[in-house]
């Protein structure tokens, strides 16, 4: 008998619970991206920002490639050329001519709008030989060179050659007779271009970068001086 106003144990059962899911992990612990840089800014936040957004300079200097990425601004305010003729299409070959002027003029001026103007050209009157003159802006001082070039038989498939004779064999990016020596990867965006690109194109992304490589240089190294010193 058991002693009176005690409560009696009762037997409970055993339940076997089913497992529940862990609670799903919040925004905060998920893992980072695969190819995300890390937040702390440590050794390996940097080596990623440098190896993924350092920008490449193609032009053999910081100048070049800022000049390079101008001009890739400018060329595309230009009008891209239609015409496919040159000028051994004597019927294709004037209105190649119209569309040539009208991009060199539109560049004119929107270099001139932008206190940018470094160049001026003319040609004979078959448009066929070029020349005029192009100046560089360096510490304060005007470098200023006359440029001539001809356009090639199998133009516009081919782009001309640009020359500066008063600086022919003073620098290593020129060829006989004062030719320029375009970057490596003018002539492969050129041919991907054609007939799209003309002379304003050229100017642009040819002789514009490559004044700003080479006269800063030629001007440091004292092959060049300013003509009033």
């Amino acid at each position: 008998m058991e002693a009176p106003g005690r409560c009696r144990a009762l037997p409970v059962p055993l339940v076997k619970m089913a497992a529940s899911p862990p609670p799903p992990c919040p925004a905060r612990c998920a893992p980072p991206p695969r190819h995300a840089p890390k937040q702390d800014g440590g050794a390996g936040d940097r080596r990623f920002r440098k190896r993924q957004f350092r920008p490449q300079a193609r032009w053999g200097s910081g100048g070049g490639a800022m000049a390079e990425e101008a001009a890739r601004r400018a060329v595309a305010e230009l009008p891209l050329l239609r015409a496919a003729a040159g000028p051994r299409d004597r019927e294709g070959w004037a209105p190649r001519l119209k569309e040539e002027y009208r991009a060199l003029i539109q560049y004119v001026e929107n270099n001139k709008r932008a206190d940018n103007d470094w160049f001026r050209l003319e040609s004979n009157a078959e448009g066929t030989r070029w020349f005029g003159k192009c100046w560089y802006i360096h510490e304060l001082l005007k470098y200023e060179f006359a440029i001539e070039f001809d356009i090639p038989v199998t133009y516009p498939s081919t782009a001309p050659e640009i020359a500066i004779p008063e600086l022919d064999g003073k620098t290593a990016k020129m060829y006989r007779g004062g030719k320029i020596c375009l970057s490596d990867h003018f002539k492969p965006l050129w041919a991907r271009n054609v007939p799209k690109f003309g002379l304003a194109h050229l100017m642009a992304l040819g002789l514009g970068p490559w004044l700003a490589v080479e006269i800063p240089d030629l001007v440091a190294k004292g092959i060049i001086q300013h003509k009033e010193k």
